[in-house]
């Protein structure tokens, strides 16, 4: 199962055609330079709330190894390595790869980025593992959460976040996100989203225990915020049973 293959090359090549604008916060990633302040708040306090640390701690993974899982250009995985986390970033798309390696180096910061298949890599051992928006994307959600399990250390702490699929995630996520030209066409494939109740099911599958699930939630006043609403977008904890 850890051996399983995950990674669609289609997806993996639709995102590496992305790669060379990825931090351009006004490119084809400016939702996810939206979205990821609102990640990263969460991450932040499950962190602080996991292992103990004082919320005014400026690097809380000062001595833990973090590996970020889809990690794209590394728009997540750098504000870990400011943590004080020694990072590991690993993506489907090479392309992603060397921009993340650039612009990591460009930044002072000493991460690890790794192209391939999560299973194949022989990673293990870390304190804080997370994969955003990636679930989506992969062949075999069931053998993806086995391989991210087999990364975490056996009290590490784990971060997911995915859109729902729903009806109004369908309206905004793919069919109005998409052709209003916020999100890259074929970003989105909406059958391919996961319920909360059925990411559970799949955690536990895979020996993972699913915390209480966070909206993503959008509105005109606030835009993305973290919220109760779970009908776009959720972000959940995850630790070994």
């Amino acid at each position: 199962m850890r051996n399983a293959t995950t990674i669609r090359p289609a997806e993996a090549s639709h995102f590496g055609k992305l790669a060379a604008d990825w931090w351009d916060p006004k490119g084809s990633s400016a939702m996810l330079h939206r979205l990821n302040p609102v990640r990263l708040g969460f991450v932040r306090e499950a962190i602080d709330s996991h292992f103990g640390i004082d919320s005014r701690t400026l690097k809380p993974l000062a001595g833990k190894r973090a590996l970020d899982v889809g990690c794209g250009a590394g728009l997540l995985a750098e504000p870990l390595a400011r943590l004080g986390g020694a990072v590991t970033g690993v993506d489907a798309a090479e392309e992603n790869i060397t921009v993340a390696r650039e612009h990591a180096a460009a930044t002072g910061l000493a991460i690890d980025y790794r192209h391939g298949e999560i299973g194949g890599l022989g990673l293990s051992g870390f304190d804080l593992v997370t994969s955003m928006e990636v679930i989506e994307h992969v062949a075999d959600k069931a053998a993806f959460l086995a391989a991210l399990a087999a990364t975490l250390a056996d009290d590490g702490l784990m971060v997911l976040s995915t859109p729902n699929r729903t009806t109004a995630s369908r309206l905004l996520l793919v069919e109005g996100a998409e052709r209003m030209g916020m999100v890259p066409r074929g970003t989105h494939h909406w059958d391919d989203f996961v319920t909360p109740v059925e990411l559970h099911a799949l955690l536990e599958q895979a020996g993972l225990r699913m915390g209480n699930p966070m909206g993503i939630a959008w509105g005109p006043a606030r835009g993305l915020h973290l919220s109760d609403d779970l009908s776009l977008n959720f972000i959940v904890t995850a630790t070994k049973g």
